[in-house]
């Protein structure tokens, strides 16, 4: 029978950023300017979307247009590359 492992690891949940498009029936606003982030049928348009953390726990979600959070200084940080 094999030992089972007792070595716990942890994980730090920290704020972090994301860039997705926007989907049809999106009805999030912006964290920057408070306008509605809009689905587009011919643009395929970008959001920045965050999972912000308070001392360890999942507290919210916030959207910003992506000159909206690059203008707010990326308080979660650089949204990944998606390519």
């Amino acid at each position: 029978m094999a030992a089972k492992s007792t070595d716990k690891t942890t994980t730090k949940l920290i704020s972090r950023a994301v860039t997705r498009t926007v989907d049809a029936g999106n009805s999030a606003y912006c964290g920057t300017c408070g306008e509605l982030i809009k689905f587009r049928a011919r643009v395929r348009a970008n959001q920045v979307i965050c999972n912000v953390y308070v001392k360890g726990k999942w507290d919210r979600v916030e959207h910003y247009h992506p000159e909206c959070y690059e203008t707010a200084e990326s308080p979660y940080g650089v949204p990944p590359d998606n390519s």
